[in-house]
């Protein structure tokens, strides 16, 4: 019975089921409601038996012989279907498990005339899976309810008019329109309408996210209350929700090294459990006068409690519990290893840019000059930089925009690499030169910069900005340059980042360290507002992965990264971690872990995810060791200390089976996890 729902728990993941067709008919409801609840249903109807069985024949002999002769075949049949099925299975496959052992003393107990408790430890075993089933479908309702979020109709906008399509049947570039309160079919970008969409189901995060025009969107997330446009950006099999449900399914193939280990252990353990149970028997046989029903009694007895079925279900019961719980709150585990990797991590290497920083530049400083207003700095500036497609230009003119400032394209843009940018442009009916760079683009125009401009903009770069120098002249006058001031641009640090490393040294990560190819002025300057522990600056990628495994040989070492240049270090690491949202598909796919949200905070839940799972499994496993060792020495050992005493059947029974049934709860109280923010 155990060893079918540990062998449902590592297959259920392979098939989830599809979304069920809209108004199923009362007769499958009524079938899958069998379906689900037949061991109860058997449970019951071997207590029944049980009970007209034993009132009406050893109790008031009311019932004459083949009455109660078909109700004790009515309960071992309703109470051991399920344990012979699952013995069958196993037996076909070469291997003897826990349903054997159960089965076989049954059996045995019927032998000797003690039928009602073999109907009476059927019934508690077949109970006992019942409620199991019932516990664990928590966990399978987490994972399976993912499915569920992939709408099956799109409504595509086809020259103006729309038509329902399959999701399946979309390919990138088309449009579909997204009414308030739908789920999104697809992975794409808004090309109409804004709205706030609830990300729960990918990112996890708790509160709906505004998003407007260009803003990327997820399929199974819930649209708001506007109407939006979306151009299919991936086709349905390759969206992000997608990728979730693969990841899920492929966690099943990567057991925890626990779990491997017991499961290992299970087959010569069962197969010690019937050596024993024999031995108890032929023992007392060949060299006592023991009376043979009380010897076989005793065997059968042995062979319930001696029987690892608590010990063989406490590691997949929590295991699978954290990475339901995880997937819930954004977080991906590709496997249970990597669960209980996780746990032993001590040091966690970030990479820098679209990690521990948005990986987007910004305006940061705008200094103008003696007599030029911020604004008038930064219109020029941002008019200038309307022609040029570099993320630093598209700050400033995403900062211009933001101030609602009117910004006129240039007629001519020169680009000077490494250098900036010169245009020319009408300012005040003026025909006007614009130069926009470092001070190289000066003194390749031969103008001296002035040393108190030189100065601040030393100062910006020690803070680890790009500083940019904004001057004009008119074309009709090349002497007449006029310096405007300075623009600073930054990529700037996720404002959860110092907080995020802040929580990991409170969860016991001794060190964080970040590594980045991006100069030491910059990275130290990042480092130093992120909080972390040390700052390694430009390095190349293979100067990253060389880093890695020199802290692996000391350390369990997680790298967190988000670009292609991250992945061999992901590779390289105990644990890789990917950034979801926003990071590249080949960190995803090389990492063992993925952040969805990219949201940092997310990795000391993850962090003390890994750790309370491990310490439930470590709880369980002490605990069903010792509940078996514990029932094998009162059966075998108290009948000589105390003569006459033997362990009745059914409370051998209650201790195996109640045993079971406390670490898979403890496994579930994982399910309940959460992160702090």
């Amino acid at each position: 019975m155990t060893t079918n729902i540990v062998t449902e728990l590592n297959e259920m993941n392979s098939a989830l089921p599809a979304k069920a067709s809209r108004g199923p008919s009362k007769f499958a409801d009524y079938a899958k409601l069998l379906r689900t609840n037949y061991e109860m249903i058997l449970a019951l109807i071997t207590l029944l038996a049980l009970l007209v069985g034993w009132l009406g024949g050893s109790v008031t002999h009311a019932l004459p012989a083949w009455a109660v002769t078909a109700a004790a075949v009515t309960a071992f049949l309703a109470g051991g279907y399920s344990g012979v099925t699952g013995a069958i299975v196993e037996a076909r496959q070469g291997r003897l498990d826990i349903d054997f052992l159960m089965i076989t003393a049954a059996l045995g107990a019927a032998l000797i005339g003690e039928w009602e408790e073999g109907a009476l430890l059927l019934f508690l075993f077949t109970l006992s899976g019942a409620l199991e089933t019932f516990a664990m479908d928590r966990t399978r309702r987490a994972i399976e309810s993912l499915s569920e979020l992939r709408p099956d109709i799109a409504l595509l906008r086809v020259d103006g008019s729309e038509r329902v399509v399959a999701v399946s049947d979309l390919v990138p570039g088309n449009v579909v329109l997204v009414r308030p309160g739908e789920r999104l079919p697809v992975d794409g970008t808004i090309v109409k309408g804004n709205s706030s969409i609830d990300q729960s189901a990918i990112t996890g995060e708790s509160a709906p996210v505004y998003r407007e025009l260009n803003d990327f969107v997820y399929a199974g997330t819930i649209n708001g209350n506007g109407a939006l446009e979306v151009r299919v950006d991936r086709p349905a099999g390759e969206s992000t929700l997608s990728k979730i449900i693969n990841m899920v399914e492929d966690a099943r193939t990567d057991a925890a090294p626990t779990q491997r280990f017991i499961d290992r252990f299970s087959q010569p353990y069962t197969y010690a459990v019937i050596g024993g149970t024999l031995l108890t028997i032929l023992l007392p046989v060949l060299f006592g006068n023991e009376p043979f029903d009380n010897t076989l009694y005793r065997a059968m007895t042995l062979l319930v409690v001696a029987s690892p079925c608590a010990l063989i279900i406490s590691t997949p019961a929590s295991i699978l519990s954290a990475i339901a719980a995880a997937a819930r709150h954004g977080v991906l585990f590709k496997g249970g290893a990597y669960l209980e990797a996780l746990a032993k991590i001590s040091v966690i290497a970030f990479d820098k840019t679209g990690t521990l920083t948005r990986g987007k530049p910004a305006v940061t400083d705008i200094m103008p000059a003696e007599g030029v207003e911020s604004t008038e700095l930064l219109q020029i500036a941002a008019s200038a930089e309307l022609s040029s497609q570099h993320p630093l230009s598209n700050a400033i003119v995403e900062k211009a925009r933001a101030l609602e400032l009117p910004l006129q394209a240039p007629h001519s843009l020169q680009a000077v690499a490494g250098h900036g940018i010169i245009t020319e442009q009408e300012i005040n009916n003026q025909s006007v030169e614009v130069l926009i760079g470092n001070e190289k683009l000066f003194a390749s125009q031969s103008v001296t910069v002035p040393a108190n401009l030189l100065s601040i903009g030393d100062e910006l770069r020690s803070m680890g900005k790009t500083a940019m120098l904004v001057a004009q002249r008119p074309l009709a006058q090349t002497n007449a340059l006029r310096f405007l001031g300075w623009i600073a641009v930054a990529d700037q640090i996720r404002p959860e980042a110092t907080q995020a490393i802040q929580e990991l040294h409170k969860v016991g990560i001794a060190q964080t360290v970040m590594l980045t190819g991006d100069n030491a002025k910059v990275a130290q300057a990042i480092g130093a507002k992120a909080g972390v522990d040390q700052v390694h600056s430009e390095l190349l990628p293979e100067q990253k992965v060389e880093f890695i495994r020199k802290m692996a040989q000391q350390s369990h070492v997680a790298m967190v990264g988000d670009g292609v240049n991250d992945a061999p270090a992901l590779a390289a690491a105990s644990v890789g971690i990917a950034i979801g949202a926003g990071g590249s598909d080949a960190a995803m796919e090389t990492a063992d872990i993925v952040l969805m949200s990219g949201n940092l905070s997310r990795l000391p839940f993850a962090i003390n995810l890994g750790r309370h799972s491990e310490r439930i499994v470590r709880q369980n496993v002490i605990f069903s060791i010792s509940v078996i060792i514990m029932l094998i020495l009162t059966t075998l050992l108290l009948p000589f200390l105390i003569p006459g005493f033997r362990l009745p059947l059914p409370l051998g029974v209650v201790g195996h089976e109640g045993s079971t049934l406390l670490v898979v709860l403890n496994g579930l109280r994982l399910l309940a996890m959460k992160p702090t923010q």
